[in-house]
């Protein structure tokens, strides 16, 4: 497990995702989704059975494209606080998915693993890349402040890239 001291207080550990997460996992994947699931009438438990079964397809794309990525929990003063899943290859590493519930966000946790990855492929030579969902504003801003830009816009999401500059000593 991983530890880190959060910028205002608090820890941060990382561990690895275990079959036991995935109630908790699920339920996160149902809160980063709460905007757009809640414009649907749902009848009882058809919300959960779509929620498990979009999560299901989520894993079973992102173990298929990078099988060998890390996902792990992000835990919080010793509470379920998130997920990162990083995958990489060759030219990049993918930052597939990062989550916090919204009582852990704001807290510097998010910018703190976001600057780790972008150290990480820095010192591999290689480009750090996520998909933004082209609604979430906060995250598209989030993610401009530390550096990235969109190099494609395919729909849905914004492609967006993050490339170390190298200093002209180099």
């Amino acid at each position: 497990m991983t530890q880190h001291d959060l910028p205002n207080g608090g820890k941060l550990n990382l561990r690895q995702v275990s079959k036991d997460d995935d109630p908790f996992l699920i339920a996160l994947y149902g809160s980063t989704r709460a905007d757009e699931l809640n414009q649907v009438e749902w009848a009882e438990g058809q919300r959960d059975a779509f929620l498990a079964w979009q999560f299901d397809m989520q894993r079973r794309e992102y173990d298929a494209r990078f099988p060998d990525a890390r996902h792990q929990l992000i835990v919080i003063d010793d509470e379920p606080a998130g997920r990162i899943w990083v995958g990489e290859d060759n030219e990049q590493i993918r930052l597939l998915d990062i989550s916090l519930l919204p009582q852990f966000q704001k807290r510097g946790a998010g910018t703190m693993l976001l600057k780790e990855l972008m150290n990480e492929a820095e010192r591999a030579g290689k480009f750090l890349r996520h998909m933004v969902f082209v609604l979430n504003n906060d995250a598209h801003r989030f993610y401009e402040r530390l550096g990235f830009v969109v190099i494609e816009d395919v729909g849905a999401y914004k492609h967006m890239e993050y490339k170390a500059v190298k200093s002209s000593d180099e």
